[in-house]
C-alpha cells in the first residue's frame, strides 16, 4: 500500500478516536454530577471503542489497505465444488465461485493486480476454462503462483495469467486430457442384469458402462479426447508462448520446478515473498498489501459442506466407483 495513503488512513482512525473520546467526555463526564462520573468514564471508553471502529471503517472505504487481490484454487476443479447423489471431495474448488471472486476483484477500484494461488491436480474441462477466461479478463497484472501442485486444468488456468511462478519442489505440467468409464458389463452379467438401450443416434449411449464398447465407439470417444487435447495444446501454446511441438513432447508428464523452468513451463521460481516483491515492482510501489477474496457461502451450503466432508471421509472410494458409471472427460 502507498505510504501516503497509509498515513492518511492512520490519521483518520486516530482523529476519529480522539473526536469520539472528546464527545464522550463532554457528554458523560463534564456535564453529569459526581455521582455519574464513574459510569461516565465507562461510557467514555465504550464510545471511544465504537468511534475507533467507525473511523476504521470509514478509513478502509476511503483508503483501503490492499492493492492486490488473491484467489485460491485448491483441490479438484468442479462446477460448484460438490453436489450429486454421492459425496465429492470436500476440498474441491467451485469454479463459479472463483470466477465471481475474480470478477469482483476486477470491479474493485482498489485492486491493481491479481494473484492466483494454485494447488490443484486439475479437474473438469469447462469449469477450468471458465476460470482461465476470468483471469484473462482481469484488467491489470496477473501472476499465477503454484504451491504444491499445478497440473492439468490448473496449468490451463495458469496459461491465462501473465506469469507463472512456482517453488523448487512444485509439481507442474500434466498437459493432457483423460476420458474414463467403468466397464461393469461382466458384473451385470454375473448378477443377472442386461442392458437394453433405446436411442436415436448411433453414438447416443457410447461409453455406457453396462454394455461392451464397440471398436467404432472407442474410436469416436478417443477422437473427442484428441480434439480436447489439441485445444489444450493450442491454448497453452498461445498463453505461454511455447511451440506446440514442445508441449506435445512432454506427453502429459509432470516436472519439478527446476526442470519446468528449463522447459519454459514456468517463468520464475520463488517464495510467496518473492512473488509479492515482483508484484510491487510491477505496480511501482515499495510493497503490496494482498487481500484474499473469498466466495460468499450461504449458511445452508456451509453446513452441507461439513456433512459432505464427513461422508467423504468414509465413502470416497465407493463414490469414485459408482459415480463414474458413464464416460467422463476431465483435465
Amino acid at each position: 500500500m502507498d505510504g501516503g495513503k497509509g498515513y492518511l488512513r492512520l490519521l483518520i482512525v486516530v482523529g476519529g478516536g480522539l473526536s469520539f473520546a472528546a464527545a464522550g467526555y463532554v457528554l458523560f463526564v463534564e456535564f453529569p454530577d459526581s455521582l455519574a462520573e464513574l459510569l461516565g468514564t465507562v461510557l467514555v471508553v465504550a464510545v471511544v471503542a465504537v468511534g475507533v471502529r467507525i473511523a476504521g471503517s470509514i478509513a478502509d472505504s476511503l483508503f483501503p489497505s490492499y492493492d492486490v487481490a488473491e484467489v485460491a484454487i485448491e483441490g479438484p476443479i468442479t462446477r460448484r465444488g460438490g453436489g450429486g447423489p454421492l459425496p465429492s471431495s470436500p476440498r474441491a474448488t467451485p469454479a463459479d465461485g472463483v470466477v465471481d471472486q475474480i470478477d469482483r476483484a476486477n470491479e474493485d477500484e482498489n485492486v491493481r493486480a491479481l494473484l492466483v494461488k494454485l494447488n490443484t491436480p486439475g479437474g473438469e474441462v469447462v469449469p477450468s476454462d471458465d476460470i482461465k477466461r476470468a483471469a484473462e479478463r482481469f484488467d491489470g497484472p496477473t501472476i499465477a503462483y503454484a504451491t504444491d501442485v499445478c497440473a492439468s486444468g490448473g496449468y490451463w488456468i495458469a496459461s491465462g495469467c501473465d506469469e507463472l511462478w512456482a517453488r523448487d519442489a512444485s509439481i507442474v505440467g500434466s498437459i493432457g486430457v483423460v476420458g474414463s468409464r467403468v466397464n461393469a458389463s461382466d458384473l451385470a452379467e454375473k448378477v443377472g442384469l442386461s442392458y437394453e438401450g433405446f436411442t436415436a443416434g448411433k453414438y447416443k449411449d457410447a461409453g455406457n458402462s453396462l454394455k461392451e464398447m464397440s471398436d467404432d465407439e472407442r474410436a469416436y470417444l478417443q477422437g473427442l479426447i484428441d480434439d480436447f487435447y489439441g485445444e489444450f495444446v493450442e491454448r497453452v501454446s498461445e498463453g505461454r508462448d511455447l511451440e506446440p511441438s514442445l508441449i506435445r513432447e512432454t506427453e502429459a508428464r509432470v516436472y519439478l520446478g527446476e526442470r519446468a523452468i528449463e522447459l519454459g513451463l514456468v517463468d520464475e521460481l520463488g517464495t510467496r515473498r518473492d512473488v509479492e516483491e515482483a508484484l510491487a515492482e510491477r505496480l511501482g510501489v515499495d510493497e503490496v498489501a494482498v487481500e484474499e477474496f473469498r466466495p460468499s457461502t450461504p449458511l445452508v451450503e456451509r453446513v452441507g459442506g461439513g456433512a459432505r466432508a464427513v461422508a467423504y471421509a468414509f465413502g470416497a472410494g465407493l463414490s469414485g466407483v459408482v459415480d463414474d458409471r458413464e464416460f467422463r472427460l476431465r483435465f
